[in-house]
């Protein structure tokens, strides 16, 4: 029987990231990422990723929107790869700030 690899989920087809579902998420780690219309793909983790965090989908540019959900989270502040753990070291908020104009 082949064992199965941990999960990430992409929720809408906009995102350029996917939530880890799994306490496996160690560098170098292979995951499946499915999305809600059944397809599936594989990852290997470039970083340790803690369950329910961030996995960059593709490579993502510097000031690239973040999209999770079919919505921007924010900005990338660096250029992050395939793989990549995406979180506050990599992403710049947008929401809820009160020192930037609406």
């Amino acid at each position: 029987m082949e064992a199965k690899l941990p999960i990430a989920l992409k929720v809408n087809d906009l995102d350029n990231v996917a939530t880890l579902f799994s306490n496996e998420g160690k560098a170098g780690a292979e995951i499946e990422i499915k999305d809600k219309k059944g397809n599936s793909s594989s990852l290997v983790l470039k970083n340790d990723i803690p369950y329910g965090h961030k996995i960059a989908l593709g490579e993502i540019e510097p000031g690239s929107n973040i999209i999770k959900y079919g919505e921007s989270l924010g900005l990338a502040t660096a250029q992050i790869t395939a793989g990549e753990h995406v979180h506050v070291h990599n992403l710049d908020s947008r929401r809820g700030r009160g020192d930037m104009e609406v």
